[in-house]
């Protein structure tokens, strides 16, 4: 009798099966990497903003004429991340005195609903975690949990 080489119609089913859980298992969690990684980005996008308006501000003695009408930074890009690639986050600025901002990067394309992220002049950082459009005290950080 000659051998059978090859796999059986059962064993292939098997084998898709269990490549179709592990796939619905680790695709959600690729996901949040994905969406906690371009906040990273965009957090540090707010940093570099932020020490832009310093420079600005200690050439001018204000932090007026940074921004556009439509509160778009004019010192600096205006969406993150900054290097090449799919643009995740808008950069505002909001609140402008001579004396005090609050810079935003708000959430596009993929990463809408994963809420709006603050700078303010004072270091204070917020993260609206559950998009309500307000911060809350325990919205008050930049971290997964306050």
């Amino acid at each position: 009798m000659k051998k059978q080489l090859g796999f059986s119609l059962i064993e292939l089913m098997i084998v898709i099966a269990i490549i179709g859980i592990l796939v619905g298992i680790a695709w959600p969690s690729y996901q949040d990497q994905v969406r906690t990684a371009n906040r990273a980005d965009a957090q540090g996008a707010l940093m570099g903003l932020a020490q832009a308006m310093e420079r600005h501000f200690t050439q001018n003695g204000t932090y007026q004429g940074t921004a556009d009408n439509n509160d778009v930074p004019k010192i600096f890009p205006s969406q993150a991340p900054l290097d090449a690639g799919s643009k995740k986050y808008n950069l505002r600025i909001i609140n402008l005195t001579q004396s005090s901002y609050s810079l935003r990067a708000i959430p596009i394309n993929s990463q809408v609903g994963d809420g709006i992220l603050e700078l303010r002049s004072n270091g204070a950082k917020a993260w609206d975690r559950d998009n309500d459009k307000k911060f809350a005290p325990e919205d008050m950080c930049w971290s997964s949990a306050c």
